[in-house]
C-alpha cells in the first residue's frame, strides 16, 4: 500500500512540474510576436520625437530596424536632448527581436539598401535628415 501511494506521489509531483514548464514555454503567435515588435518600435520613435535641437545638443540618426535581407528598414533621426543610452539600448533590442522575428517566421522582404542620411540638420529646433 505504501508502494501505491509513493508511485501516487511521483506521478503527481511529476505532472505538476510538467504543467509549470508548459507555462512559461507557452508558444507565441505571430500575430502577438508582430504586435509586440509595433510596440516597441512606437516607443521608440515616441522617445526620438521628445528630443529638441538647440545649440547645446546635436542631431544624430540611428538605423531601426533588421531587413531579413539585412541592413536598417530605415534610420531614426533624434537629438542628444534626450536620453540617447536608453534609445540607443531600446534600438538594439528591438533591431535583434525583428531579426529573430524574421528567422522565425521565415519573413520575406525586398532587398533594396535603405540608405543613410547624409548629414542631419536643425531646423525650427527639430533634427531633420539630409539624404
Amino acid at each position: 500500500m505504501k508502494n501505491i501511494h509513493l508511485l501516487l506521489f511521483i506521478c503527481c509531483f511529476t505532472f505538476m512540474a510538467f504543467q509549470c514548464d508548459d507555462e512559461d514555454n507557452l508558444p507565441t503567435s505571430k500575430e502577438s510576436e508582430q504586435k509586440a515588435l509595433n510596440n516597441s518600435k512606437k516607443a521608440i520613435e515616441a522617445l526620438a520625437a521628445t528630443s529638441v535641437c538647440n545649440e547645446t545638443t546635436t542631431c544624430k540618426f540611428i538605423a531601426l530596424g533588421s531587413k531579413p535581407c539585412g541592413g536598417p528598414w530605415s534610420y531614426l533621426v533624434y537629438s542628444t536632448s534626450i536620453d540617447v543610452k536608453k534609445l540607443e539600448t531600446m534600438v538594439e533590442t528591438y533591431n535583434k527581436s525583428e531579426a529573430a522575428f524574421n528567422q522565425k517566421w521565415n519573413i520575406a522582404s525586398d532587398c533594396a539598401y535603405a540608405m543613410p542620411p547624409t548629414s542631419v540638420n536643425c531646423e525650427n529646433n527639430t533634427c531633420v535628415a539630409i539624404y
